[in-house]
């Protein structure tokens, strides 16, 4: 879908027209493409006295491809690249790429004046959908009350860092568990990438990582030899996550119901997967899902729970068929497959192999709550109860359970959404316009890297800092 305003405040006069009215200039975001470094340009790094991650920080950020030369050291070097005193503006040759700051050592209330001493001078010199990386300690980990009081004040910081922002600029913070530190790259990848283009304002916290993980040999490709499932692969974001895991490097079992057999065979045909019609509320679905993946791929890697439907009514004129098929394809279906795949089969051992990676997709909705949508915002609410109780249960299988939250996302279901209903979901996030299907393509795909295995039982928006909830 195009958004006609974005594409007006682009050009000349409707940019300029937008300036002197104060109305909002959503920016064109830069988005991942194959090839595309992870930096765009310099990056500096630096951390609080005393953090334990601003060493390992700087050696990896320089390691990433696209890094400048010597932009991960010191920023009161003379002459780094957003040195007090020569700030630059945005879009010039002297712009930012990103800020990235350890607080790990921040121990106290007053310890937090570190924030303003290192973002104050330098924030403004950040380039066009630049990125704001914070690194803390979960509070619930930290050395006592005090130490515990500054590291949860970093979410109100990033939070509303994010929402000062402009020109696609996201923030992030990344809460690193002690003994984490080696399990941080493939989150700081995808924080400071195109790929979360549309993520900002969110906390993802990295524990310990799950058995068996390792960076993949190939971080173009990390999935290479792995088998994923996407269900409701036909259209929509279901077909974009399904192309993205395959760019990834997957087999991807394409699964939606028969209706949608046309669409399907022709995504799988193109993408080099595999098409599996199913409806996956019907009786013997959860067999058949796992007779097929045990047949045709001897397991399963990845599993995507993306099928999803809606049946929108205020409650008071919702009938019990809507209420009944919403739950039953969203919410209950959904925990059947799952249950069957962590199963033992014949073979003794479950379809969903060692060291597996489980993605539902929720929504803000199931967060934050919607008019007409007790039905949906229950089920989607019910996926972030999934993943919060089983995410423990599985851990020990090297197994990792997490979910995505679209905010609103240029499909065709939004599409056929009222204009000014429409135009009010695009404008009131943080980025002022709604995200791709490929947004959220991308957030499955890091979390269904081998290398997120320090990241289980979150729930990432994706939804460019929706006003809507947390």
């Amino acid at each position: 879908m195009v958004d006609r305003y974005q594409k007006l405040t682009a050009s000349g006069p409707g940019a300029l027209l937008a300036r002197r009215l104060g109305l909002p200039r959503p920016e064109i975001l830069e988005r991942h493409r194959p090839g595309r470094p992870v930096l765009s340009g310099p990056v500096v790094v630096d951390g609080a006295e005393g953090g334990r991650l601003t060493g390992p920080l700087r050696e990896l950020v320089a390691s990433l491809p696209g890094a400048a030369s010597g932009s991960a050291g010191s920023p009161a070097s003379p002459g780094s690249p957003a040195s007090p005193g020569s700030p630059g503006s945005p879009g010039s040759r002297n712009a930012t790429a990103a800020l990235v700051f350890d607080a790990t050592g921040i121990t106290d209330s007053g310890g937090l004046r570190a924030l303003h001493d290192f973002f104050h001078p330098r924030i403004r010199s950040l380039a066009p959908c630049g990125r704001v990386v914070v690194l803390g300690t979960p509070p619930e980990a930290a050395g006592g009350v005090r130490q515990a009081v500054a590291q949860r004040a970093l979410e109100g910081f990033v939070r509303s860092v994010g929402k000062e922002l402009r020109r696609g600029a996201t923030a992030h913070l990344l809460l690193v568990a002690p003994g984490a530190e080696d399990a941080v790259e493939s989150t700081l990848r995808f924080a400071l990438s195109a790929r979360s283009a549309y993520v900002s304002g969110q906390v993802v916290r990295i524990g310990r990582p799950v058995e068996g993980t390792a960076a993949p040999a190939d971080w173009e490709r990390p999935l290479e030899g792995r088998t994923a499932v996407v269900t409701g692969a036909a259209r929509g974001i279901g077909a974009v996550v399904a192309g993205t895991l395959a760019r990834d490097g997957a087999t991807v079992v394409c699964l939606d119901v028969p209706g949608q057999g046309g669409e399907l065979r022709e995504l799988a045909g193109r993408i080099g997967g595999d098409a599996l019609e199913l409806d996956i509320t019907a009786d013997g679905a959860a067999d058949a899902l796992a007779e097929h993946l045990s047949t045709r791929h001897g397991g399963v890697d990845v599993v995507v729970h993306n099928a999803g439907i809606t049946r929108d009514k205020t409650l008071g004129r919702m009938d019990a068929a809507r209420w009944d098929s919403v739950i039953a394809v969203n919410l209950t279906a959904v925990e059947r497959l799952t249950e069957r795949l962590l199963e033992a089969g014949d073979s003794g051992r479950p379809v969903l192999r060692e060291g597996g990676r489980i993605v539902c997709t929720s929504s803000i909705s199931g967060i934050a709550g919607n008019v007409g949508q007790t039905n949906y915002a229950a089920s989607k609410a019910g996926l972030i109860g999934l993943v919060q109780a089983l995410a423990p249960v599985v851990a020990g299988r090297g197994v990792t359970v997490n979910a995505v939250a679209p905010g609103f996302i240029e499909t065709r279901m939004t599409a056929a959404v009222p204009l000014f209903v429409r135009e009010a979901g695009r404008r009131m996030n943080s980025m002022k316009q709604g995200g791709q299907p490929v947004d959220v393509a991308e957030a499955v795909a890091y979390l269904a890297s081998p290398g997120s295995g320090g990241v289980s039982g979150q729930v990432l928006r994706v939804c460019g800092q929706s006003l809507l909830g947390a």
